[in-house]
């Protein structure tokens, strides 16, 4: 596991606001060869591109998945909901803070909820009284952030959501809706700046990976014993395509923007020049150690400790390298988390 991560003072540094504009962020640049850090301003990240390169982008899109509660007791709480368990949509898998079988729970809607099961893996199955249908959802629900923006929010004495959280916290080209958070790495790339990209030459390709409780997960484990939960990804067929063609002829870079276009490449990677299109399900726990197939450059965020994605990044990185970028970042007050900062692993 990787300790040191956690010992570093991040706390102060995360983010409870993204940038504005966009691609106003701070950018890292961190070569593996050379072992050599800049640092950046993310609207240039132009200048560490080439016409050929072919960016792979994420395109789900977070939808309303977090809905307030209530304890009989007068307690308030909330649920994360994660996935219907049955065609009515009146039964649940979801995440809440505390729970234990037949707890009962009011939620909007003139509705009640009742704790049915405590899943394996740290999840809650629960019964509606009601279905929670798209039209429910759209009146009652909000999309979710993460609860250490929420925290960090109320440290500061603000609300702990903003009017534009359901704008900003999506990507500019989120176009397929089903993840339960967002893929964060994408959050620097404005509609002006992708396009100037594409007038320079560089490729624009989407996968789809739809974000869920997998992701954020905490490795309570050593690496070689957690399971990483399934995830569904799906690679179209000009994607595919174009992937196959430039690694074939080595015209260009693959550049994996977010773990979750990184473990959508590798689950559908049939070599080190292939990937297959089509659907699946990621269920890939990558950790340092793992041999990387299709990416060549990695865009990601500035992650928490002991999170898949910081261990993917490792895995990309070199875990002393990660390490020493991270205290890098610490001393210079870049912007943690998924409203922070961004990095390019070259």
């Amino acid at each position: 596991m990787l300790e040191k991560f956690s010992q570093l003072q991040i706390n102060p540094l995360i983010a409870d606001k993204p940038a504005e504009p966009r691609d106003s962020s701070n950018l890292m640049i961190v070569n593996r060869d050379s072992g050599k850090i800049i640092h950046e301003k993310f609207f240039n990240i132009g200048n560490y591109l080439r016409a050929g390169d072919c960016i792979v982008l994420n395109e789900s899109k977070v939808w309303k998945a977090k809905i307030y509660a209530k304890k009989t007791t007068g307690a308030k709480t909330d649920f994360l909901l994660i996935s219907p368990l049955d065609e009515e949509r009146k039964k649940w898998k979801l995440l809440c803070r505390k729970a234990k079988t037949g707890d009962i729970f009011e939620v909007s809607g003139n509705s009640t909820a009742r704790c049915i099961a405590l899943n394996e893996d740290g999840s809650f199955s629960f019964d509606f009284s009601i279905p929670l249908t798209e039209k429910y959802l759209e009146e009652f629900a909000t999309v979710p952030l993460p609860v250490y923006i929420e925290k960090k929010r109320k440290e500061k004495g603000l609300d702990s959501e903003f009017e534009s959280d359901p704008q900003r916290y999506q990507t500019v080209y989120a176009s397929k809706t089903g993840s339960i958070a967002a893929p964060t790495a994408g959050f620097h790339f404005t509609e002006n700046l992708l396009k100037g990209l594409s007038n320079n030459g560089v490729l624009l390709s989407y996968v789809t990976l739809h974000i869920g409780w997998g992701t954020f997960r905490p490795v309570r484990s050593q690496p070689q014993q957690h399971k990483m939960l399934e995830e569904e990804c799906e690679v179209s067929l000009e994607t595919a395509s174009l992937i196959n063609k430039i690694k074939a002829s080595g015209s260009g870079r693959i550049v994996a923007v977010g773990t979750s276009s990184i473990r959508t490449l590798e689950k559908m990677s049939i070599d080190e020049k292939t990937i297959k299109s089509g659907k699946d399900l990621a269920d890939m726990f990558i950790y340092p150690g793992y041999k990387f197939k299709i990416p060549d450059v990695f865009i990601t965020n500035f992650h928490v400790a002991n999170s898949p994605p910081l261990f993917m990044t490792a895995a990309f990185c070199g875990e002393d390298l990660l390490f020493e970028a991270y205290k890098q970042a610490v001393e210079k007050k870049y912007r943690f988390y998924s409203y922070g900062d961004s990095m390019m692993i070259l």
